[in-house]
């Protein structure tokens, strides 16, 4: 059974940095792993994406600002930096196999963490 726990949500400034982290258990080594976010009325958007061949997918919004990563004990990184207002959301971390290239499609992915809130403010 696949397991998602994110921790690293937290306030912090319009140009600031934070990093948030994914422990995952229960994966099958070809799971791909991702970011997805989430404001309120809004539907949930795929932010960035690792695959298990090493393959990233960035949302054009994060590209040179956030990096996905992961150690060799499962565990999901989000680094996020010259944070903006607009990164203001829920973050969530996702599992799944994705066979088609679709990293940061919604319906991908059938595996979800709880969410951890992100505010930043001005």
């Amino acid at each position: 059974q696949v397991r998602l726990v994110e921790s690293g949500g937290s306030s912090a400034q319009v140009g600031g940095s934070l990093v948030l982290s994914c422990a995952a258990s229960g994966l099958y080594s070809h799971y791909c792993l991702a970011w997805f976010r989430q404001t309120p009325g809004k539907e949930r958007e795929g932010v960035a994406a690792l695959d298990a061949d090493g393959t990233t997918a960035y949302a054009d919004s994060v590209k040179g600002r956030f990096t996905i990563s992961k150690d060799n004990k499962d565990t999901l990184f989000l680094q996020m930096n010259s944070l903006k207002t607009d990164d203001t959301a829920v973050y969530y971390c996702a599992a799944d196999f994705i066979g088609n290239g679709h990293y940061l499609r919604l319906g991908e992915y059938n595996n979800w963490g709880q969410g951890t809130q992100v505010t930043v403010s001005s």
